[in-house]
């Protein structure tokens, strides 16, 4: 191993200490030594390769810059496109011209796609908005349906230079209604009388009738239980046991969507043993599973997830069926059992959703915040992406304009610093999708710069998650690039990744300043566009970063998104480097 410290022209010298690892395992540095740094006048480099004669991969050329929308001053005969092109959207690029880099949205923006977003030009009106993630509901629509939304989202991505990722969201073997007989929603209101049926119907569903997917249905349930509606929209009371109906009342009125979550209480308790029997993932939920393959999307996300073992084996399916897929497994957070198993399965996925509707039916309401903030706190512990989802905005789906209370409630997430906010049934089927999706953007921007102007974050202890030496490695490379970038206060934090690592370590640590990712390949810049406070880009590299640096300066100016005197910190996970640089 060797390691070397590049150092030129001297104009001041500071100290670097090596931190303590907390753990036994070979150190880089003696945990009490100290290294001269010297501040030179345009660059630092620190390298560390455990082959000092090793010599430069060629350089990874891809076929970029399709379907980019050029300004007046990218000129494509200075720059090529051969391997000399950048791929970015044309909202980042005009965002940064106009109004610089600290004007960037760390926070990402997740829309479930339904009716009332599914066409090119409604996809394209979102992701001018700012969806960073198209979400797609296996609980609702065919495979056919959704085939196209992915397809119309790929187009977009390939069009317009988009990085814009899509999840799959499996349904789940949980207790669910029917499908309403093909309407859209159903209002219950106060004090009517509704009846709950495991029957297979051949002619239309009567009135106020809702099928239920359990067979065991009206044997589990008794007289004067309570009944909830998709985490509690809607509260029944059963009055009544018929064979296999059971009639209800309604107590709490509200709006019923087909395939609704289903959860009945006794004595003020959750009445689960049912649901603890029924599997994770369903017979269904394989099909989909392997649509979702078959299609490529980006992420899965497995609802109702109870263990860590669901998400390995998943995991294993996933490899097996698609030796090449990167496909990203996402567990769902919505029961007690996986608030009791919450770290183990937090540590076997690649992301988590706090899943707040179905989780708020499992839980007393009052411990929803609280369970929130500890999910959100492990994610970012164990460098997990986390999404905050469920009823962020409910009422837009009938009114243009949000309760105070959600934009409140939106604001606690942002400044809880969770990777991501989701939109549900506020863009799938509501009104005001468009709107909806501009509450979140200009709530995130704006709690975000408070937040920075008044450095209200706390520093949050971050255990070490390398699982081997050269992980450690590159972990102390980027907890040392992002606390340098907040005390330079520099203007962006440069990470050239091959497989998105690096990238995810440095979200991680939260720094002021927006992160570029620049990764040659599209489905690692898909899959980094969930994740905070990055910006991904695609553009071909080597293992040069002196090289790698030119260009990207070279392009970048060329487009208008950075200027001559911006302060930048570029690391990379080929070489393991860190550089302090201006912009030439």
């Amino acid at each position: 191993m060797s390691q070397s410290l590049h150092l030129f022209t001297p104009s001041h010298t500071w100290y670097l200490a090596s931190p303590k690892n907390p753990y036994s395992k070979p150190s880089l540095f003696n945990s009490d030594c100290r290294f001269p740094i010297i501040v030179p006048r345009h660059s630092i480099s620190t390298r560390a390769s455990s082959n000092p004669n090793s010599s430069p991969t060629p350089v990874l050329v891809t076929d970029n810059g399709k379907g980019v929308p050029r300004t007046s001053e990218f000129t494509p005969a200075a720059v090529p496109e051969t391997d000399s092109s950048i791929e970015v959207d044309a909202v980042t690029e005009a965002e940064l011209k106009e109004n610089g880099f600290r004007s960037t949205r760390r926070t990402k923006l997740v829309c479930t796609i339904g009716p009332a977003t599914c066409g090119f030009e409604q996809l394209e009106t979102l992701a001018v908005g700012g969806m960073n993630v198209a979400r797609i509901n296996m609980c609702h629509g065919t495979r056919g349906w959704h085939r196209q939304v992915i397809q119309r989202v790929r187009r977009l991505n390939e069009e317009k230079g988009y990085a814009i990722a899509v999840m799959m969201d499996t349904e789940g073997s949980e207790i669910h209604m029917g499908d309403l007989g093909g309407a859209s929603s159903a209002k219950a209101q106060d004090d009517e009388i509704w009846t709950f049926s495991v029957r297979a119907f051949d002619t239309p569903l009567p009135e106020h009738t809702i099928s239920v997917n359990y067979d065991g249905f009206a044997e589990d349930v008794r007289v004067g239980d309570e009944l909830l509606v998709d985490g509690g929209m809607v509260r029944f009371e059963v009055i009544e046991k018929i064979g296999p109906d059971v009639k209800c009342r309604c107590t709490d009125p509200g709006l019923m969507l087909p395939r609704a979550n289903l959860t009945f209480w006794r004595d003020r308790r959750l009445v689960q043993e049912k649901n603890a029997m029924l599997p994770t993932i369903s017979s269904k939920d394989w099909l989909d599973i392997d649509f979702g393959i078959a299609e490529g999307v980006d992420f899965i996300a497995i609802s109702f997830v109870k263990s860590a073992e669901v998400v390995n084996h998943l995991k294993s399916y996933i490899a097996a069926q698609s030796r090449d897929s990167d496909i990203a497994v996402i567990a769902k957070i919505e029961s007690i059992d996986s608030l009791k198993n919450l770290e183990e399965i937090i540590q076997a996925s690649d992301g988590a959703m706090v899943a707040r509707g179905d989780l708020g039916a499992q839980i007393p309401l009052e411990q929803v915040p609280s369970a929130q903030q500890k999910i959100v706190q492990v994610c970012r512990q164990l460098n997990r992406p986390v999404i905050v989802a469920s009823q962020l905005l409910e009422s837009m789906i009938e009114y243009p304009t949000p309760t105070r209370a959600e934009v409140a409630d939106v604001s606690e997430a942002v400044g809880q610093q969770a990777d991501a906010l989701m939109l549900s049934g506020e863009s799938a089927m509501g009104q005001f999708p468009e709107k909806a999706l501009a509450v979140l953007r200009s709530v995130s921007l704006r709690i975000e710069k408070w937040w920075r102007e008044d450095k209200r974050h706390v520093s949050m202890e971050l255990p070490e998650v390398g699982s081997s030496f050269q992980d450690c490695i590159s972990e102390e490379i980027c907890n040392s690039a992002a606390k340098m970038a907040d005390n330079l206060e520099v203007d962006a934090l440069f990470v050239y990744t091959k497989t998105g690592h690096m990238a995810s370590l440095l979200s991680r640590c939260r720094p002021d300043c927006p992160i570029f990712a620049f990764t040659s390949e599209m489905s690692v810049r898909r899959r980094l566009n969930l994740q905070w406070g990055l910006i991904p880009l695609r553009l071909s590299f080597s293992d040069d970063m002196e090289s790698n640096l030119n260009k990207t300066f070279s392009l970048l100016k060329a487009r208008g998104m950075i200027k001559s005197g911006d302060r930048v910190i570029a690391v990379s996970d080929m070489l393991q480097s860190i550089q302090v640089m201006n912009v030439p």
